[in-house]
């Protein structure tokens, strides 16, 4: 019999009932180091006292009215992440799979006005991720995704993971309307893309008339030390997908986007009715508020630094069960030598949690809020549930 519950995961024998700061607390009492931090989403940790009362005070006085009217705290989020990033426009989602639904209808809508409808192709790269919706899995291209799902959306160009021949090949054609990439793939590995090679993205789209899509997803919202990921390289996208972390646990994404991407979305192209409510935007305000001040971002690239050294230290200790660290920011990988599963559960049981992912890596992704004291112990954990593994 199909259990209640439809099983699309395979579940970690853990059930959480309590979450401080860095901290989850199981339903028996244990208390675990969360280095998973809901897959990058609880940016401010678990309970942080500014979200809790945003969300406590905008419950009190309205959830939802759906987008059929204005919605003020709708309007301060969006007028924050204009502030503060390329975007003239913003469209929230619940999710970032929405977001990349949009970004997609947004790029073909803005061929499609600009009378050239045949610019439906948009490239992708070997190892991304971009949802779990027939645009996401599409675009992804991956068979672990893909099977089964058949006929999938058309128009996708799937390209290997740096091959530059193949990219400026493809870039070519009059079919091209974008292309689409992760700064940092989460799901694919923890594999940054150097800065160089995001800057020769943004100029090839220029040389071509595409339009560049940044799914930041996972890696925006200060993950890697800059509000987003792109900053690093000083370019600017079209659009850009977000989530997890913008919410700081509540379901919220959003496409922020230029005036040129966005101006093709008028009245009636696209909609949502949970997207943007009160209640999810006053939680996105107080996250924007602590995650884009100057300070906050210093503190998250000071701990990247710390986290990494330890890490670096922690594969030279445990040579058999790592081989590298990958990654930037709070946004780190150790690709291991044993199954990442076996890795995982070994950290479950010194009771530290970690995410795996593609290529045989555990991610790294805590709290961007977790202290240095919180560091030192999760080394300490990690390096247990290391020995553990070589003594077994």
């Amino acid at each position: 019999m199909i259990p209640s519950v439809l099983p699309t995961y395979n579940r970690a024998p853990l059930s959480f009932v309590k979450g401080e700061g860095s901290w989850l607390i199981e339903a028996d009492g244990r208390r675990f180091l969360d280095l998973g931090a809901g897959i990058a989403v609880n940016a401010l940790g678990h309970a942080h006292p500014a979200l809790v009362a945003a969300l406590t005070e905008q419950a009190q006085r309205l959830w939802h009215t759906s987008n059929l009217y204005r919605i003020p705290q709708q309007q301060d989020l969006a007028d924050k992440l204009v502030e503060h990033t390329f975007a003239d426009t913003v469209f929230f989602t619940n999710s970032g799979t929405e977001a990349c639904e949009l970004a997609v209808k947004m790029a073909r809508k803005y061929w499609h006005e600009q009378g050239r409808p045949e610019r439906t192709d948009i490239l992708t790269f070997e190892g991304a991720f971009h949802g779990r919706s027939s645009a996401g899995i599409a675009a992804a291209g991956s068979e672990k995704m893909t099977k089964g799902f058949a006929p999938l959306l058309p128009g996708f160009v799937h390209l290997p993971w740096g091959d530059h021949e193949a990219l400026r090949a493809a870039a070519a054609r009059d079919t091209v309307g974008a292309i689409l990439i992760e700064p940092v793939q989460g799901e694919g590995g923890i594999r940054p893309l150097p800065d160089q090679c995001l800057k020769g993205l943004r100029d090839l789209c220029d040389e071509h008339g595409h339009l560049l899509i940044l799914d930041e997803v996972q890696c925006g919202m200060g993950r890697t030390g800059r509000l987003f990921a792109h900053e690093w390289a000083g370019i600017e996208p079209d659009i850009m997908m977000v989530a997890k972390g913008i919410g700081g646990g509540f379901p919220l994404g959003a496409v922020l986007a230029t005036e040129r991407a966005g101006a093709c979305m008028g009245p009636g192209s696209h909609g949502s009715t949970y997207g943007g409510n009160p209640l999810g935007c006053a939680v996105g305000c107080a996250v924007m508020d602590h995650v884009s001040a100057p300070a906050f971002l210093a503190g998250v690239r000071r701990k990247a630094g710390l986290l990494r050294q330890k890490l670096e230290g922690l594969v030279a200790a445990h040579p058999e069960v790592f081989e590298e660290v990958r990654g930037t920011g709070l946004m780190l990988g150790l690709k291991s030598k044993p199954a990442n599963t076996d890795v995982v559960a070994a950290g479950y049981d010194a009771l530290v949690i970690t995410v795996p992912a593609a290529d045989n890596v555990i991610r790294l992704l805590p709290p961007l809020t977790i202290t240095e004291d919180e560091i030192a112990e999760a080394l300490a954990r990690l390096d247990r549930a290391a020995a553990s593994l070589t003594a077994a």
